[in-house]
């Protein structure tokens, strides 16, 4: 069996994580990308190796250096997150596809580098009205920090049309069925959409 990589992308609040859990809840072939970040644990729960690898500023740089890495990006200055190659490898030597939850850029970079070998999906929501919604009902957005997060997204959105599929997530439901044939149709028989098909 070859490998392959489902690739995840969206902006904030489109629920592509709330997706990607359940396909890994679903699914006992695909395996979750672990990614390396420079950032602190938050509390007690986040576990090296199972949320994160936690590395510092001085061993990420190093990793670089060394072609360790499929994508890395600094987020701000001095926050690094990347994507290891040897994870990847990990979860391929262990009999399974690889599911990503990344930014825009880094789903970008992750299709380029491994091609047909990857399935790009953007997730977004059918309005900005709707994502305005979902944002608020998190309870954790001021003004100022609601206005930034919808300025990244008019950002994000921009580059949808670079990705395999753009998956319209309007209920939940719909966008779970709808992931699940296309995580079914690329690893069963490597089909990839024609580019930007919106479903």
């Amino acid at each position: 069996m070859e490998g392959k990589l489902i690739i995840f992308s969206a902006p904030s609040g489109s629920g592509k994580t709330t997706i990607v859990k359940h396909l890994l809840d679903t699914n006992s072939n695909l395996g979750f990308s672990i990614s390396a970040c420079t950032r602190d644990r938050r509390g007690r729960d986040e576990k090296n190796g199972k949320d994160y690898y936690f590395l510092t500023p001085e061993d990420f740089k190093q990793k670089i250096d060394n072609d360790e890495f499929v994508e890395w990006e600094e987020v701000y200055v001095g926050a690094f997150y990347g994507t290891l190659k040897a994870e990847i490898q990990r979860l391929w030597d262990s009999g399974k596809h690889v599911l990503f939850d990344v930014d825009v850029m880094g789903g970008l970079k992750l299709k380029k580098y491994y091609g047909d070998r990857a399935l790009a999906i953007f997730v977004k929501v059918p309005d900005e009205e709707t994502l305005k919604q979902r944002l608020m009902a998190r309870g954790t957005e001021t003004e100022d920090s609601l206005s930034k997060r919808l300025f990244k997204v008019h950002f994000e959105a921009s580059f949808q049309d670079e990705f395999d599929v753009v998956l319209v997530n309007d209920t939940l439901e719909d966008a779970l069925k709808k992931a699940q044939r296309l995580v079914d149709d690329f690893v069963q028989n490597g089909t990839i959409p024609d580019k930007a098909t919106v479903i």
